[in-house]
């Protein structure tokens, strides 16, 4: 944007005016038109026909440069004006008069947050912003980050598993995303502001996830968390063998699960070669090398061989979880979390170890097999051995009540208000990987908040208003349905 600068423009204004008034006139470019009489075509042979004799007039100059300075100075103050409207207007707000639930530092009685182009600019008991700017009230009420759903499937339709191989790497989820999935919004209406949104549990290798935003009523693309790093789904236990099994093909034991896992990695490590020494010859100059066959299967196992691509594992048992580390070991990969993991508590020790976090329910329990041994203290006991602990939905029901299962952590167990909170925010961004934006209010964060009518960590917490990077999705006390964003066919 052109720098405008009043001072200098006043300056050239005087100017002008004074030139004026003393009576100076440009002899060359002055002229003005005289008043037109009759048409005589005798009367100039030099004017074309139609135009009317010219006079040069006396004080023209001055009054042309006075008029065109004016509009120019008019021009520049509008546009001034209209950036400095448009620079502060989005996104820039303040929330006073909440207890604020950092996540991070603990809770601020009567604190604000000074939002700024849609990131926490400040955080206190007081904070400085420019005057006029827009004031949300929160009268008392609770202020927390917004929800983190670590494991979702919602806003994928049916299409949630290819389960026409068991190893589908490069599938992409974000393909298969429907921005307008009504699921949105209702997660949106019980404070989840981010989602992971994961391939099945068909296969031992799935597809990528995709990390959203529920902006709901907004496009596709601005819905698309920006930057989130990059995770794919893996699955053991009873799911692969049964669907491939149920089919009379491998996997159809544990032991074929594993050994399709290890086969699909090995053959994903001979295609790196392959390209290793492909592009080596090319560096060395070698006009005749040629390139191996591009495959997007192990293309994409070869990105997680790369560390390009978190793991995230589905897993139950407390064996397998050994079994997929061993193996995380061997093939040197970033096994992130497990998902469901209703036995970490049996091998706590090894997840801390090595920085591996769960992504758990809170008291789900003897609805398979694999889940009779889950106990409703799993969350509590990993914590406290330094397992980074989630709470996740893996359901569009159960995504709209996160916080209250959040609080029965602090039931079973005793979880501090602060560690509950953080398994539905801090520690679930961080198992997606986007624990520097989102998941605490802390300054430089993106403002993605939550005020509560009601304390949230109870069944009496209700969502009053949600914002996500500074601008409100949803807000209760509106008629309808509290949309901000959305309409209705569009």
């Amino acid at each position: 944007m052109s720098s405008f600068c009043p001072q200098a423009t006043a300056k050239t204004l005087r100017k002008v005016r004074a030139e004026h008034e003393d009576g100076k006139k440009d002899k060359t470019l002055g002229l003005t038109l005289s008043k037109r009489g009759p048409y005589n075509p005798s009367a100039s042979k030099s004017l074309p026909l139609g135009v009317a004799k010219m006079r040069k007039p006396a004080r023209s100059l001055g009054t042309i440069v006075l008029f065109f300075v004016t509009l120019v100075l008019a021009a520049l103050t509008a546009a001034g004006s209209l950036a400095l409207a448009q620079s502060a207007a989005p996104h820039d707000v303040v929330i006073k008069n909440a207890m604020v639930m950092t996540a991070t530092h603990g809770d601020i009685k009567n604190g604000s947050v000074y939002i700024k182009d849609g990131k926490i600019a400040a955080v206190g008991e007081t904070v400085t912003a420019p005057a006029g700017i827009k004031v949300i009230d929160a009268q008392g009420k609770y202020l927390t980050p917004g929800i983190v759903d670590s494991h979702s499937h919602i806003a994928l339709d049916d299409d949630v598993n290819e389960a026409t191989s068991p190893v589908t790497p490069q599938m992409m989820m974000k393909d298969a995303f429907n921005y307008q999935d009504k699921e949105i919004y209702r997660a949106l209406a019980g404070g989840v502001t981010t989602s992971l949104l994961l391939h099945g549990s068909a296969n031992m290798i799935g597809g990528q996830a995709v990390v959203i935003k529920h902006k709901y009523g907004a496009t596709r693309d601005e819905m698309i968390f920006p930057n989130a790093p990059r995770s794919i789904k893996f699955a053991s236990g009873e799911n692969p063998k049964r669907v491939y099994g149920g089919r009379d093909q491998l996997p159809s034991t544990r032991m074929g699960n594993f050994a399709v896992q290890r086969q699909a990695l090995v053959e994903a490590q001979d295609y790196m070669k392959e390209w290793d020494s492909y592009n080596e010859k090319v560096k060395r100059g070698d006009k005749d090398a040629t390139p191996p066959k591009r495959d997007l299967k192990l293309e994409a196992l070869a990105d997680v061989l790369r560390g390009k691509l978190m793991v995230q594992i589905h897993c139950y048992r407390s064996d397998e979880m050994l079994t997929e580390m061993a193996m995380a070991k061997e093939f040197g990969y970033n096994l992130r979390a497990f998902h469901h993991a209703v036995e970490a508590y049996k091998v706590a020790d090894q997840l801390a170890a090595n920085n591996i976090g769960i992504a758990t329910w809170a008291d789900w329990w003897g609805f398979k097999q694999e889940a009779w041994d889950a106990i409703p203290w799993n969350a509590v006991i990993a914590m406290r051995k330094g397992v980074r602990v989630a709470i996740k939905s893996d359901s569009e029901d159960y995504t709209r009540r996160l916080n209250q299962d959040a609080a029965k952590i602090m039931r079973y167990g005793g979880a501090t208000e602060e560690e509950a909170l953080k398994m539905i925010t801090l520690n679930a961004a961080w198992i997606i990987g986007v624990d520097d934006r989102v998941g605490s209010i802390d300054v430089g964060k993106d403002a993605d908040l939550v005020i509560w009518d009601g304390y949230p960590l109870s069944s009496y917490g209700v969502p009053e208003k949600v914002l996500i990077d500074g601008d409100v999705y949803f807000d209760r006390s509106l008629p309808g349905f509290g949309t901000t964003h959305y309409k209705e066919g569009e």
